[in-house]
């Protein structure tokens, strides 16, 4: 494979489409919803109107408005949602012109419109099954210029001079992360994607996986180049079987197009690429559990120092980014890192995918510039909480993060106001709550997914996440006493700072940030808020 048979494959895929396009999600979100037989009765009708020298059926990735599915696009300007299969018929006889009783979307809604998609710019656009759809698209392009025209040294500084910083929850500098990595010493380095999304309400990376495999494939082989490894490892959890399947087929025809595998177009760069499924273990999300898992043992995190980056995979070196990471990586190195840099806040740069769910009319997928306000998210963008109810808060950053209340949404989101805020990006769950929302119940849902999930090793989270939910539920009873708060707060600090890994040390975060901002509700049900 050369550029010229790159560029040929996107010329001829370009030239095979036909004047009218209909593109059906294939997503997870809409595949429940019955979608492929929307897809399958929509390519029938196309064939018995004989429509079908001018109008192409398409199966894409997620279109982000996953509360209206199944979602069916038409050109660029009509949306149909909540597709039946009995409505395909008309759907077909409405690209003359004529009326349909389908129910159309709203392609103009601030909900569409103030996204700015990067990393999903192909999502919803290009066939995930086809490598040729992304090729069209400018996939590999990236990858044919760092192998051809870029040293390693200097791909690195593109990604540290484009600002990215780690997706997966921490927000640690994408390009000094991979800049230590490769000048690590070792017999042989790797490159992890770490796709093991497991926070409640988190579906980002699992879309991204399922609608455009190969930006990840792509981001990977680029990051691999740069730090001098030639093995990388996919591990995705068992509940993704369409991420998975997908993946499967991205990795054969990029390996059939020598895209991944030996003298990768053309160059002495090896890189093959192998998946492993997790069973599902929340903490198999912290990188030294992944790596055990990988290796074959049981998924339980081990005390750092040494750093994956100088130790990590078989006692290699070995670089850990998230799906939607390498997703950036690609789009960097295509446009260069000014122009990604030119995007978002003074500290976080780039855009960020967030998961809307919760008490919110508008539920999906949404890309926005670092820096936009939860306001314009939650009311703008969501569309506000249904039936005129109001928004009291929005978690984020799963049972690692905190909730922020609606006094504080017109707060720019970014890495380090959520954090002033008490709680944090992590990978991209953001949940509305109502005001029928106890606060309590919220803490006390997210203590006992940590207990459930507390792999067990480290006696503070063993213990203390169950005495944490043991004092929530005591609480919730109104069978607390303001000494059981008192103890809950001791309690909370404690295992914070003493638990081996991230899971334990962030689990009391939900509790700390309802506390903060909710105490009122604490003390109404321990019957001593005339006190304070």
């Amino acid at each position: 494979m050369d550029l010229t048979q790159l560029q040929e494959i996107a010329q001829h895929e370009r030239a095979a489409q036909k004047p009218i396009q209909i593109r059906c999600c294939v997503a997870a979100g809409c595949l429940s919803a019955d979608s492929l037989a929307v897809k399958q009765r929509l390519e029938r009708a196309v064939t018995e109107t004989g429509l079908g020298d001018k109008v192409q059926v398409c199966g894409v990735g997620c279109m982000r408005l996953c509360s209206q599915g199944p979602l069916v696009q038409v050109a660029e300007s009509t949306l149909y949602e909540k597709v039946t299969p009995e409505d395909t018929p008309s759907i077909i006889t409405a690209l003359d012109g004529s009326e349909t009783t389908v129910r159309h979307g709203d392609l103009t809604q601030p909900f569409f419109t103030q996204q700015m998609p990067i990393v999903l710019e192909n999502s919803g656009k290009v066939d995930p099954e086809r490598i040729e759809s992304y090729i069209a698209a400018e996939g590999y392009r990236g990858l044919y210029h760092v192998l051809h025209e870029m040293q390693p040294n200097e791909v690195v500084e593109a990604i540290s001079q484009s600002g990215l910083r780690g997706r997966g929850g921490a927000g640690y500098p994408t390009g000094l992360k991979w800049a230590t990595v490769a000048k690590a010493k070792g017999e042989r380095k790797y490159v992890i994607c770490n796709a093991d999304e497991g926070d409640p309400g988190a579906f980002m990376d699992r879309s991204v996986l399922e609608s455009d495999p190969h930006r990840v494939l792509e981001g990977m082989a680029i990051a691999a180049y740069a730090i001098g490894a030639n093995q990388g490892y996919i591990y995705v959890r068992a509940e993704y079987p369409t991420a998975i399947s997908r993946l499967q087929i991205a990795i054969r025809q990029a390996q059939r197009l020598g895209l991944l595998g030996s003298q990768i177009f053309d160059s002495p760069f090896d890189f093959k690429i192998d998946i492993r499924i997790g069973a599902g273990a929340y903490v198999c999300g912290e990188e030294t559990a992944l790596m055990a898992s990988i290796e074959g043992k049981r998924g339980l995190p081990s005390p750092r120092p040494p750093y994956p980056a100088e130790s990590g995979l078989w006692k290699n070196p070995t670089l850990i980014n998230n799906v939607e990471t390498f997703a950036n990586i690609a789009p960097i190195i295509r446009k260069g890192a000014g122009w990604f840099a030119s995007i978002g806040t003074e500290k976080s740069k780039g855009t960020k995918v967030f998961a809307l769910a919760g008490k919110i009319c508008n539920t999906g997928l949404i890309e926005v510039p670092m820096g936009t306000t939860l306001q314009q998210i939650v009311e703008s963008m969501g569309g506000g909480v249904p039936d005129g109810g109001v928004a009291k808060a929005v978690q984020t950053g799963g049972p690692s993060g905190g909730c922020i209340p609606a006094s504080a949404f017109d707060t720019p989101v970014d890495y380090e106001s959520l954090t002033q805020l008490g709680s944090m990006m992590g990978s991209g769950g953001m949940i509305v709550m109502d005001e029928s929302t106890n606060m309590v119940d919220v803490a006390r849902f997210f203590m006992e997914f940590c207990m459930d999930e507390s792999c067990g090793k480290c006696i503070p989270c063993r213990v203390g996440t169950v005495q944490l939910h043991r004092l929530l539920t005591k609480i919730r009873q109104g069978e607390a006493s303001l000494t059981d708060l008192s103890l809950l707060e001791e309690l909370c600090d404690m295992v914070k700072n003493t638990s081996l890994c991230g899971l334990g040390q962030s689990a009391p975060n939900p509790v700390f940030s309802t506390l903060r901002y909710f105490r009122d509700e604490y003390l109404a049900m321990v019957g001593e808020a005339n006190v304070y």
